[in-house]
């Protein structure tokens, strides 16, 4: 053998010897090493470090600990679940593992993957390593409600408040379970504890102005709910919830705002929520005679859930409104129009000769003569008491009461209701027997039709 062949394997010897010593410095041998790794930022240096142990030792549980923690350094958050929750399974942590950090972080992993019954036994035992750490007890009380355990959330939350008074998503937190359980008077206290400690918090704002909702409370629950509304996620609540305040003070138009608010605020068209605050929108369009908007709103319902409420009703009680544009406007038009609508209705197809006119709540109302032409030219005027309503709801035998004691008050014997919609059942037999006239719907949108078509309107 030549002597330049001897040097060429002498120098590849030389070679594989300088790698090997290198790769056995550059690779730790030790795990704890890897940790001083992770905490320089050299986190993808500590993942190759602790597969090269792993190569070596499968099973050791220092090196699965620190590979799992490189990954959450790398926001490799399923990988860092395996590694941890299979080192949990094994039962063996290693000299380097420090229990109590390992769990919390395992337990917070099985929080975000939704694993919330193992993310539950995690907190039970870092409850026993560290009984006075409140964020244990808080997450405890937090899945426990999750878990419809009351019993169980209060204790635990209520620990956790009594170890850090101070922490308001502890008191927000324990507010929420004690409204869900019903508890509304330390529920209220605990959310406005919260919010003194953290005034910006829009979600323990929602559950407030609930409250003071349900305690009928409005002024305070508007002025609670409008800042609930600033967190995209509470705002379609919130903002449904102020309507509803608005719609039981008959404030429909400060109510409809709120509502539109409500409908943009829509991501989930199905989601429950979403249907009643189209609901509720349409409910105040058609207060104000708004019915083409209300329309829209109960197609839009009927078309995601058709048996949603009285929807399908609503659509076929106003089926005439898409082709007859004489009924649209008889209920969508403002009141001066409405006023006028009704009088040239008297006038042409009753021939009556209107004397008085009056708004009243959803219609107006008239005292009319008859004309003197025509079959009543040589009869006794006598004068007839007249309402005419566009209200969504039936006429109940209250209103015919009504009319029939006025008239009486008035000297007047003769009466008569129009109605957009129609009469009760205890309405139709309490007119019966006395001098009134019921006009249903149909029979109202026929004198209609009369009168405009003779008018040319």
């Amino acid at each position: 053998m030549s002597l330049a062949i001897i040097l060429i394997f002498f120098a590849v010897g030389i070679g594989f010897l300088i790698f090997f010593i290198v790769k056995s410095i550059a690779i730790p041998k030790r795990a704890d090493q890897i940790a001083d790794m992770i905490k320089r930022g050299k986190s993808q240096v500590a993942i190759k470090a602790s597969r090269a142990i792993l190569s070596r030792d499968p099973k050791n549980p220092d090196a699965h600990y620190f590979l799992g923690k490189a990954y959450l350094a790398e926001h490799k958050e399923d990988l860092a679940f395996e590694e941890f929750k299979n080192l949990s399974l094994s039962g063996a942590l290693g000299e380097f593992i420090p229990e109590e950090d390992f769990r919390g972080e395992l337990a917070q992993l099985f929080v975000k993957n939704k694993q919330l019954e193992e993310a539950l036994k995690e907190y039970i035992l870092l409850i026993k390593l560290a009984p006075d750490r409140a964020e244990y007890y808080y997450w405890a009380g937090k899945l426990f409600t999750e878990r419809n355990r009351p019993d169980m959330a209060q204790n635990y939350l209520r620990k956790a408040a009594e170890l850090a008074p101070r922490d308001p998503k502890i008191h927000y937190e324990l507010g929420v379970m004690l409204y869900k359980n019903k508890n509304t008077v330390e529920a209220k206290d605990a959310l406005e504890r919260s919010l003194k400690l953290k005034a910006d918090n829009a979600q323990a704002y929602y559950y407030l102005g609930k409250l003071q909702k349900d305690a009928k409370d409005y002024t305070g629950a508007i002025a609670s709910l409008e800042k609930a509304a600033r967190d995209p996620q509470f705002r379609l609540r919130a903002m449904l919830e102020r309507g509803g305040c608005y719609m039981v003070l008959n404030a429909v138009d400060k109510a409809i705002p709120d509502l539109e608010r409500a409908v943009k605020s829509i991501t989930e068209e199905g989601a429950q929520e979403s249907l009643y605050a189209r609901y509720f929108l349409a409910m105040c369009y058609e207060k104000t005679h708004n019915m083409v908007q209300a329309i829209e709103q109960w197609d839009k319902i009927h078309g995601l859930k058709a048996n949603f409420k009285d929807v399908e009703a609503k659509l076929a009680q106003y089926q005439d409104l898409k082709n007859d544009d004489i009924i649209k406007d008889f209920l969508s038009a403002g009141n001066q129009e409405f006023m006028e609508m009704c009088r040239q209705m008297a006038s042409t197809a009753l021939l009556l000769q209107v004397k008085t006119t009056k708004n009243i709540p959803e219609g107006v109302e008239f005292i009319a003569i008859e004309n003197n032409s025509g079959k009543w030219r040589n009869a006794r005027k006598q004068p007839r008491l007249i309402r005419i309503y566009r209200s969504p709801e039936m006429i109940d035998d209250s209103k015919v009461r009504a009319i029939l004691d006025d008239a009486k008050a008035q000297n007047i014997v003769r009466t008569m209701i129009m109605t957009s919609t129609g009469f009760t059942g205890s309405a139709i037999s309490y007119a019966e027997s006395r001098s009134i006239e019921l006009f249903n719907k149909d029979k109202l949108q026929g004198l209609l039709k009369q009168s405009f078509t003779r008018t040319g309107g």
